[in-house]
């Protein structure tokens, strides 16, 4: 037997045992996701959907955050609060007061946020958590530039806060349950 003979004859063991082996994984793959789905079945099982006005705990303080910073808002707005300036280069440029947009704008979106929450909607539930992932990500990123200790401890405070609730919120959201979809036309 030639050497090209041979040589065609292991590429066709390996493609043989690949295959053998494609199956194999796939098999396991199949046995996985069986195991997955019944743990995620067990687990929506265990969940009471809510009652019509029971609220979870997480999501009254979400709410009651939420109530609180648009009221800060308002309060600093009108007492005339400051905010830095920069110009296009990133140079701070000085404090003055914002436009009335810059603060009616995160006020409403945080009061309806607080109301859908107190209401124990999903769309609040779920908008909040958008929020807390912002802040999880940009105090991480204060964190590793911090130079102070009280940076640090600001810091590493607001990372254990937004992070607790944000995972909290999870089950209080698979309790909450997907509003049903409304279907229009024929």
């Amino acid at each position: 037997m030639g050497s090209r003979e041979r040589k065609r004859a292991d590429r066709r063991k390996r493609k043989e045992r690949s295959g053998d082996r494609h199956a194999e994984l796939a098999a396991q793959r199949e046995a996985r996701a069986t195991r997955t789905e019944a743990k995620n079945q067990a687990a929506r099982e265990a969940l009471e959907p809510l009652g019509p006005t029971e609220r979870p705990t997480v999501v009254t303080v979400g709410a009651l955050l939420s109530a609180l910073l648009a009221i800060s808002i308002l309060v600093a707005y009108v007492l005339g609060a400051e905010v830095a300036q920069f110009d296009n280069f990133g140079n701070r440029t000085g404090e003055a007061k914002p436009n009335i947009l810059a603060a009616l704008v995160p006020m409403s979106i945080l009061s309806v946020m607080a109301y859908g929450l107190w209401k124990a909607k999903y769309w609040a539930v779920l908008g909040f958590q958008t929020i807390l992932v912002l802040v999880i990500v940009v105090t991480a990123l204060g964190l590793a530039q911090a130079t102070q200790l009280t940076q640090v401890l600001g810091n590493l405070g607001l990372l254990v806060l937004g992070s607790f609730l944000f995972f909290r919120m999870i089950k209080a959201m698979a309790r909450i349950q997907m509003p049903e979809r409304r279907t229009y036309g024929g």
